[in-house]
């Protein structure tokens, strides 16, 4: 029984064989057709003619789900540790609308049920256990948060004096109505989008709203380089840990990151 459930554990976490590289690609194919299917069901007249089929795939599809989610609970070898994990929780999320749906029985909420079936499309963030270089941004958004929590802070700063300023200059004659709308126009400068909905009338204004549009190009950048720069920092990291390891087979070194094989001996490199 233990040699059972360490394989299976081997199949469900690992994809260093063929049981668990099937084992991901069907789980791959199951998520995309279960979004698939959940977008078709939002479209109204393929609802009307297809929903029992819908809904028919939509509850295979969570009990698949449901099965996958209390395996990894089993092979967990902190069940604690998955449940509570980033993965653990979207894949609890992913199967939660479905059986939510039984506790809404007034016709009132129909809608609140159909709300909570388009929460399956967060089953789209079960992708990224799968895609290798999601753990480099990962890490670097981890190396970097400190940075973007200031760059943030610093930004929050300049639209509330600049909100503070447009409230002052052009008054709610303008439409500046108070503090929070100016702060709201700031954004919508800074990020350049420019609703149009609100705008200054007055030369100084003006002004300021040029100086906000100028400093909103600058501002962009910086988060940006703040994350590239992690993860360039990141990737030489891994590739000089890799540097240092030596082929299992011939004991060559060093590996590189883009070496399949070993230059030495020719054994393939996991």
């Amino acid at each position: 029984m233990k040699l059972t459930k360490k394989r299976l554990a081997h199949i469900v976490f690992e994809s260093d064989d063929w049981a668990s590289k099937t084992f991901d690609i069907v789980l791959l194919f199951m998520i995309f057709g279960s979004i698939f299917v959940a977008i078709l069901d939002s479209v109204g007249s393929l609802r009307a003619r297809f929903g029992e089929v819908f809904l028919i795939l939509e509850w295979v599809f969570t009990i698949l789900f449901t099965i996958e989610y209390f395996l990894r609970v089993w092979l967990s070898r902190k069940p604690s540790g998955y449940i509570f994990s980033f993965f653990g929780v979207v894949d609890l999320l992913a199967i939660l609308p479905s059986y939510l749906s039984f506790f809404v029985l007034n016709s009132q909420l129909f809608t609140v049920v159909r709300a909570l079936r388009l929460l399956r499309v967060i089953r789209i963030l079960k992708l990224g256990r799968y895609v290798a270089e999601a753990e480099y941004l990962t890490k670097s958004l981890k190396s970097s948060s400190h940075k973007i929590l200031i760059f943030i802070g610093f930004v929050v700063t300049i639209v509330l004096i600049m909100g503070t300023f447009m409230f002052i200059i052009e008054g709610p004659q303008h439409g500046f109505t108070s503090i929070p709308i100016g702060m709201y126009w700031a954004i919508v400068t800074l990020t350049t989008v420019g609703f149009g909905d609100i705008y200054p009338v007055t030369p100084l204004g003006q002004l300021v709203s040029s100086l906000i549009m100028l400093l909103g190009y600058a501002i962009i950048a910086v988060p940006t380089g703040i994350v590239s720069s992690e993860m360039a920092a990141q990737k030489r990291k891994d590739e000089k840990l890799l540097e240092n390891n030596r082929c299992p087979k011939c004991r060559f070194s060093p590996i590189h990151a883009a070496d399949n094989y070993c230059k030495n001996c020719g054994e393939k490199l996991f």
